[in-house]
Parts: C-alpha cells; structure tokens; sequence
C-alpha cells in the first residue's frame, strides 16, 4: 500500500507538471512583478479576439445594457412645430415694439385642440389659443405667454411683451432629424437612452448579452459560510464577494462549490463551465507556495495563457492576468481585502469591456483633505481604504491602516485612496482624489 501510494502522488505529479517540463507549454515567470499599468496594457493587449453575443430585448428591458448597433432615427422628433408653454400662438412680426403702454391687438381666430393635427392657418394680425404640446398652427411662427396678455371681451387679445421667431416654440426634426445616428454601438443603456428611444417608437434593441462569470474558490482550509469554522479553517466569503461585485456591474456571476488543493480537481472544474464562461475567476492559489497552482491549471486552457504573474501593487501582489483562446482567466489572492482591491481594478473594467461598451469606464471619484502623513514605497501602486468624514464645509480623508486578511477594514471604508508608483507618499493636508466604493 506503501509502494502504491508513491505511485499515486509520481502520477499526480507528472500529469500537473509534466506540460511544462517537456516544453509543450511555456512556464510563466512566477511572481514576476509587472508594474500596474503594464499589467492593465499587457491583459487588455490580449483582449482583441474575445468574442461577444448578441440579443434582442424590449427597449424597456435594456437598462443597464450596451447597444449592439447604431440606432438611427427612423423620424423627425419633434415630429412638428409645437409649443413649449401656454399661451397665443402668432406672427412674431405682429409683436415687435409691443410694451404695458403700446400694446399689440391681434384677433383670436380659434384654439389648437390637443393630440389633434390643427387645420388653423393665420393671417398677419390673428392669434391662436394654444397650450404646451400643442401643434403651431400654419402661419405662426412664436407662441406669447398667457401671462403677458388679456383676452377682450371684443374677441381679440391684448399683447404686453414681445417675442422673437421661434421663441417658446420647438421645430421639427430640432431634437433630431429622421436618418440621423442618434446612440452609437457600445452606448449604455440608461434611462435617458430608454426614454429618447422610445419617443422615436423603438421599441426594441439589439444589445451585447450581459458576461457569464464563473467564480470558484479553492483550498483545503476553505468552508461555505453556513458551516462553523474548525482550528484552520475559514470561511468562503471570496465567492460571494466577488458574486456581488460582478451583479453590480452587469455581469451573470455562478459560483461553484470550493476546490480542494488539487490542480487535477481544479483543472476539472474550469474545464465543466469554460464553454458557457465569458470569464473564469479563481480566488486563492496564486501566491509563492507549493499548493499554489492556479497558474499552471490555467495555462492548460490555451494560448497566450498566463500573461502576468505578480503584480507591484499592495495589497493584490500575487495576482494572476490570463487570456486562454480568447478568454480572460484571473486568479485572486486568497486575502479578502487584496481579493477586491484586485477585482475593482481588473474584473470591473473587465465587465465593461465583456459587456461591449466602447466608452471609457467611468469612475466615481472624490476630492478630500489628508490628515496624517501616508508614507508609500516608491515603484508600487498602493491603495489604502479610507474613511470620508465631514468637518463643516470640508470633507476629510481618515486611512485605515489594514492587513489584507481582515474583510472588515474594506467593509468599513467609503472608498481607496490610490498612492500612484511614482509617488513616494503624501502629507497631511494635502488634496487628494479618492476612489468612491
């Protein structure tokens, strides 16, 4: 039984191993350190063959979503000249010089009813009741405010104020004109798009289908949070985190039961969902240790493969970036905090991009006063969370010094503060952007 033992962990060893040691796949360089923005440039780089799917949905439906195509108009809107007040609809000319002691007298010819095509038609010196929305009659080219006259009881309205052509008034085709591109592809969809796609009667648009990410987190010592931690255990919150995280910005998050320390089981478990992934996330198992073996169980998905191993910013260092045949593969550290610090810097500009969005991804930023010394080593990104806290008309920035295993240092924050490569730190007092959570 002894004999076989050895037998089982040399076969263990030669099927993890063995691609690299003959050569049929290419060793990364493990944990060499890439500096932030030649990690961001080197997955992006890479990123050029991932291929994305498209589906038809309910204008009503797409919020939140990226337009698959040009929308073009298929009219004018406003679709006529209409009034944006209530009041007279007249000859501008017919008002010039008009004041409270030289008014105009126009005669009032009838009324403009609403949702109905008017068949009024005005003569220099004649007026039209008209309300908000309603359509300029022929021969007008102004709408006077109801409050800038008097009706008589002679059938004619007494005018006060004058009014310039097209004053309260929108034309036809001012919004837009009918065969203009009104959103381009890679616009997302929000209420302002729903609402200006509609007023054109499109109903229905092709948009990118939201990306599927499968989410697994791996180690012996990993528990679902259900359970009672034993001596060296701890809980899964890595998966459900990061669950969260991708719903938020528009992703279709599946998480999956935890992965023992066994590259064979892991490499299994990739392989059952990548077909239906757009991108694969695996937590834990990416550090300088001799269970980590997330980067050799993905390089086996195909080329390029491991693109960076090792990235100089804390917390996150030993963050995995790979691109296999066209899909985007990470593995996170283990460490909660270093886990989404990582996932806000790579896995959400990585939703926009799977999403289809052209656009840069916008991110909300926020402007604050120091108020300790910060310190940084120069050559690496470093990204503290903060604290925002309101003195009088100043907001102040308050860091929280953390270990990256203690989630409760990220819960608490309002945001990270980012201390560039370049920087070797700041002072209190100064002015500083803040990354908003």
């Amino acid at each position: 039984s002894y004999l076989n033992g050895l037998q089982s962990v040399f076969i263990s060893y030669v099927h993890t191993w063995s691609p690299f040691l003959c050569g049929s796949i290419k060793m990364p360089d493990f944990l060499r350190l890439q500096s932030l923005e030649q990690a961001k440039a080197i997955l992006w780089q890479n990123l050029s063959d991932v291929r994305l799917n498209i589906e038809n949905l309910e204008t009503r439906q797409a919020l939140g979503r990226v337009l698959a195509e040009d929308i073009i108009s298929p009219e004018d809107s406003p679709a006529f000249n209409r009034s944006t007040v209530d009041g007279f609809a007249v000859r501008a000319a017919d008002t010039y010089g008009v004041s409270d002691a030289l008014p105009a007298y126009l005669k009032l010819v009838g009324e403009v009813n609403m949702g109905m095509e008017t068949s009024l038609s005005l003569c220099g010196g004649e007026a039209a009741l008209i309300h908000t929305g309603g359509m300029l009659p022929a021969g007008s080219d102004a709408v006077v405010m109801l409050e800038v006259t008097t009706r008589l009881a002679t059938g004619e309205i007494e005018v006060y104020k004058g009014v310039a052509p097209h004053e309260n008034v929108v034309l036809k085709g001012e919004d837009v004109r009918m065969g203009e591109v009104v959103f381009q592809r890679g616009r997302r969809v929000r209420a302002e798009e729903i609402a200006a796609l509609l007023a054109l009667g499109i109903t229905c648009v092709n948009v990118y289908c939201q990306p599927r990410v499968s989410i697994f987190s791996s180690g012996d010592e990993v528990i679902p949070p259900g359970k009672t931690p034993s001596g060296g255990q701890v809980r899964d919150i890595n998966s459900y985190a990061l669950e969260a995280l991708v719903k938020q910005h528009g992703g279709l998050p599946r998480t999956f039961p935890i992965v023992p320390d066994d590259p064979r089981q892991l490499e299994q478990a990739i392989r059952e969902v990548l077909a239906e992934s757009d991108l694969v996330i695996v937590t834990a198992g990416s550090s300088a240790s001799e269970r980590d073996m997330t980067a050799a169980v993905i390089s086996r998905f195909g080329q390029p493969g491991v693109l960076v191993h090792g990235i100089n910013v804390r917390p996150g260092k030993p963050t995995i970036l790979a691109v296999c045949d066209g899909k985007p593969m990470i593995g996170l550290p283990g460490n909660p905090v270093s886990t989404l610090v990582i996932a806000h810097l790579f896995v959400t500009p990585l939703l926009h991009t799977l999403s289809g969005a052209s656009d840069p991804l916008p991110t909300p930023a926020f402007q604050a006063t120091l108020t300790v010394n910060l310190p940084s080593v120069a050559g690496r990104d470093d990204f503290i969370p903060i604290r925002l806290i309101r003195q009088g008309e100043q907001w102040l920035i308050d860091p929280i010094f953390f270990k990256s295993s203690l989630i409760f240092t990220l819960a608490k924050s309002d945001g990270l503060l980012h201390i560039p490569a370049h920087v070797t730190g700041y002072s209190a007092g100064d002015l500083v952007e803040v990354l908003i959570l």
